[in-house]
């Protein structure tokens, strides 16, 4: 018995320092740590670029990936979802500096108006921000005159990043649904 007692002191100093590791305030925390931020000082960014959505020809950017038997009927093309790799340039005109990619999804959210659901990165690939990217989550009126959606996040030189993304359209094609729109998004980051 006399060898037991120091063997179970030592296992119960043991228990309660790794218990009171794990439970703060009732919760475990023994998956994370906190640790202060680096001293850098925030600053907000401007960039301005043009969205190629191309759904027509031979070489789409943009192809529809899903829709309900019902989205055939709606005006609205209601449940239409499409996955994009649109090409981001300087300019307007599509043989313009290439800066980036536009990559993800949206889907047409609305019974009433067209008005879609934006999931998507905006990966750069030009000058200090290549390599990195923002990331959009939002709702798109599209024949609203300027539409606002707000950047969630990103990656790279956008790590932290917050704010939003102004789209107005510059140009469409009603017959095939093509369309370039003008970009300017305000960004805060580290």
């Amino acid at each position: 018995m006399a060898g037991i007692l120091p063997k179970l002191i030592v296992f119960l100093a043991i228990f309660i320092t790794f218990s009171t590791i794990a439970i703060v305030d009732g919760e475990s925390h023994s998956f994370s740590r906190t640790r202060p931020l680096e001293s850098k000082e925030e600053k907000m960014s401007h960039l301005h670029f043009y969205f190629h959505d191309i759904v027509s020809g031979r070489n789409p950017t943009a192809i529809k990936v899903a829709e309900a038997e019902s989205s055939k009927k709606s005006p609205t093309e209601f449940g239409m979802m499409v996955m994009m790799d649109d090409p981001l340039t300087e300019k307007p005109e599509a043989t313009s500096k290439l800066v980036g990619r536009a990559q993800g999804i949206y889907a047409s959210a609305s019974q009433s108006e067209l008005g879609l659901l934006m999931t998507l990165n905006y990966a750069f690939m030009e000058g200090k921000y290549n390599g990195s990217t923002l990331s959009i989550l939002g709702r798109n009126p599209v024949w609203s005159e300027v539409r606002e959606m707000p950047v969630v996040g990103g990656s790279g030189l956008f790590r932290f990043a917050r704010g939003y993304a102004h789209a107005k359209t510059h140009w469409l094609d009603p017959a095939t649904g093509d369309a370039v729109v003008e970009y300017n998004v305000y960004v805060i980051h580290y």
